[in-house]
Formats: C-alpha cells, structure tokens, sequence
C-alpha cells in the first residue's frame, strides 16, 4: 500500500487509511511504536512484551506475597 508522507506541526506524519486503521484497531490517540529497520520504518500496534512489564518492577513497586486459602467446594461459606 502506498501513501505520502505530510507534515503534523514540525514533524513528518504518515495517514494511515480507515480501512488498514480498522483492520488493526487503531483510532485517534491509540498507542503505537515505530521502529527502524533495515530500508524502512515498521510502524505497529503497541504492545506491551512481558521482559520489558518485568523490567519495570522494583522493590519500592512490589506488592507484598499475596496468600490464598482452597476453594472450598460444595456451595458458599
């Protein structure tokens, strides 16, 4: 798919087509990463990777253990 690149203040901007936005579900302020690549930019859809949630994890920011007893079965109480 082809397009042009515009301008969007001081920086280049790329329109990205409702039907390619839809089929990804990407809307106005949706979160998105570019990176480069060998001959281009890859353009997708933000996702968080678990390497990188963990790496964010700090003692000042970690919950204490979290202790649970069994289900109990046979009905509430």
């Amino acid at each position: 798919m082809s397009t042009q690149i515009g301008k969007w203040g001081n920086s280049l901007a790329i329109r990205i087509p409702a039907a390619l936005a839809g089929q990804f579900g990407l809307k106005e302020g949706s979160p998105a990463e570019m990176v480069a690549g060998e001959g281009g930019i890859l353009i997708r859809k933000a996702g968080y990777a678990l390497d990188e949630l963990l790496e964010a994890v700090t003692p000042e920011n970690l919950h204490s253990e979290v202790i649970s007893r069994p289900l109990r079965r046979g009905g509430a109480g």
